[in-house]
Parts: structure tokens; sequence; C-alpha cells
């Protein structure tokens, strides 16, 4: 089990922390700010500091638990034994982007109907893929929309819902290619105020206007009825 400080304050850029285990696929720690590969989220990357060292890590994806963390070290550097107190600390500016983005695409889920059959957060360009009909689909309009949504400066929220709820209310989930994990008892839901509302276990910006503007770069056909959505940080 690791504390996942990103749950609750996705700007931690860094936490001290005490090795629990090493082994072949990375370190674990008590309690990280690192996100771990998942939802179409990169891994976070950056340094553990401990004892005047500093380990690259270059990759942090989860465990066998459901609250485990492993992060990913460098090849062939010397790694922290159980025990040593380190201090985590994010590549904060790749961070970001992935938060400005992902809030990004769920603004864009919000303004074009179907449901998600996949998608990619990236730090420069991130894309969604929508089960529906070439003909429903305007760039223009598209990213017209995202950044109207944008200048409104929506604020964004996580909050908890019981399993049983999210059950009663099947349509809060919009993708088709990753559930929501369920029983554990309950299921975090990201919320923008007025723009959209699903389960996500993600980090994302505070506020919509923290995305800055944004760029529809295409739409693309990838199958029946397939489309593949492509947008870009302007800044």
């Amino acid at each position: 089990m690791t504390q996942l400080l990103f749950r609750d304050d996705a700007y931690a850029k860094s936490c001290a922390a005490t090795v629990t285990a090493v082994d072949g696929r990375g370190i674990r720690l008590d309690r990280t700010v690192f996100y771990p590969m998942g939802g179409g989220q990169p891994g976070d990357t950056g340094v553990l500091r401990f004892d005047g060292t500093e380990l690259a890590i270059t990759d942090a994806v989860k465990g066998d638990g459901p609250d485990e963390v492993i992060h990913v070290p460098a090849a062939g550097t010397a790694l922290p034994a159980p025990g040593t107190e380190v201090e985590a600390v994010l590549d904060w500016e790749r961070r970001h982007r992935h938060m400005r983005m992902h809030t990004c695409l769920h603004l864009l889920c919000s303004v074009v109907p179907g449901s998600v059959t996949g998608g990619q957060v990236g730090a420069d360009r991130s894309r969604l893929d929508f089960n529906v009909p070439t003909a429903s689909l305007d760039k223009d309009a598209i990213e017209a929309a995202i950044n109207a949504h944008v200048l409104a400066d929506h604020p964004v929220a996580p909050r908890w819902i019981a399993d049983e709820e999210l059950a009663a209310n099947p349509d809060l989930v919009r993708t088709m290619s990753v559930k929501p994990p369920t029983g554990s008892g309950r299921v975090r839901l990201i919320g923008i105020e007025g723009a959209d509302l699903q389960p996500c276990g993600g980090t994302h910006v505070a506020r919509t206007g923290e995305i800055g503007p944004v760029e529809v770069v295409k739409i693309e056909n990838k199958g029946k009825q397939n489309r593949r959505v492509v947008v870009a940080l302007r800044g």
C-alpha cells in the first residue's frame, strides 16, 4: 500500500517518504506524489533524493495492489535500501502539462456525443476516440466549444461516490475502453462545474482557465464509426 498524495493534492510537487521495498521492477515508497500510468495518463517522472545523491525515476507504474506504486529507476543506477528516507520530486513541468491535457480531454468528452473507445494523454498532443459517425463532428465547432469552457474558468474538483451510486447512474461512465475500478466501496469522480462529471483517477488542474488555449489538430477516421479527435495546447 502506498499513500497516494496526488489524489488529494495534484499540485504537490514533492514529498518525504520511506522506501518500503526494492526489487527488479523498481522502488516502492510508503507515500508518493508520483502518478502511476493508467487511464490513458502516462506515469510521472522525476527524481528520488537521498544520502546526497539523486536517482532518476523514468516511469511510475501500478503495482500488485490497488494503491501500490512502483517507481522505475534509470537503468544501472544504485538503488536505496528498504528503510531509506528519500525526497520524491516530480518533473513538474511535464506533470502539469499532463494535468492541463487531461482536463482538456474531459472538456472534449463533454462537447462530443457518443461513447469514448480509447484515449491517450500527452504533454503536447492528446486524443480521444469516439464511437460516432463522421458527419456528427465539426472540427471548428469542437475547438470553439472547448475554448469557451476554458475561458469560462470553471472550477474542477474531485469527489467520491459509493459503488452503488455509480451502478445506479451508468451514464456517468463515458468510456468503453476503461472501466472505473469498483469493489473498494467508493469511486472517484472529477467534476467540471457546468460541463462534465465522470469517474477518473487521474490528475487535473483546479480550474479550466489553467488549461490555456486549445487547438483541435485533426479528426481521423479509425473505423466504421470510430473517430479520433487530436487536440494540442497552444502554449
